[in-house]
């Protein structure tokens, strides 16, 4: 009986140990946990513009998981404020994805990201086309309107270079271990294992958006 009574308060005390350290990781919002729900980064990574929010997908063009996210991430992003912007970026870990994040930043410098972003993944999702080669990214390019001369000086120009470059140090930064994943305001990373669902993760994406506003707003009225 002692026994039983001994193992029970230890498994209480266990129990209001787990809730009390949640409780101390939970924000003022009580919705969402530090490292449950989202992961704070030891060292902040800059941003484009500190005096706006930065939320930013990190994704790759053969990650079916981002294909399926894209149309939730699409829609979410035409309905933010205009304190926030919106940025995607290329992972890249693999000489492959180094390929594919050149697809993405040659379509950004071409003027013709809005048709070939949705391009590139229907081709590798749906068409299984591994886009392996400059020259079978060059085909793709060029059946949707690209010429293929203009297309290779912009993919092989140091300024896409320097971008897959820059895309490839901040997936460091982050701590990116999958895709798709958030990132907010060079704070905050949000996975798809944390967010349980593409409507939910985008949901604690909107709360930290919202607590980076609020930080923004104190900090102006403070100066």
């Amino acid at each position: 009986m002692i026994k039983t009574l001994t193992t029970l308060l230890a498994a209480i005390t266990m129990l209001l140990a787990v809730n009390s350290h949640a409780a101390d990781n939970t924000d003022a919002s009580g919705q969402y946990v530090a490292g449950t729900d989202y992961q704070v980064l030891e060292k902040p990574v800059r941003t484009s513009d500190p005096k706006r929010i930065e939320a930013t997908e990190v994704f790759w063009y053969g990650c079916s998981h981002c294909y399926k996210f894209e149309p939730t991430v699409t829609a979410w992003h035409k309905t933010l404020a205009e304190d926030v912007v919106f940025v995607r970026s290329p992972a890249v870990w693999h000489p492959n994805m180094a390929l594919h994040a050149r697809a993405y930043y040659t379509a950004q410098v071409l003027g013709v990201l809005d048709t070939m972003h949705l391009v590139i993944f229907e081709a590798m999702n749906l068409k299984k086309n591994a886009l392996g080669s400059e020259d079978a990214i060059a085909d793709l390019f060029a059946t949707h309107g690209t010429n293929r001369e203009e297309f290779s000086k912009v993919f092989n120009s140091f300024g896409v270079t320097s971008a897959v470059k820059q895309a490839e140090a901040r997936q460091r930064s982050y701590k990116i271990e999958g895709t798709p994943e958030m990132i907010v305001n060079g704070k905050y990373r949000i996975t798809g294992r944390m967010g349980g669902s593409y409507t939910r993760m985008m949901k604690v994406v909107d709360h930290l958006i919202e607590v980076e506003r609020n930080k923004l707003a104190a900090s102006t009225n403070a100066s």
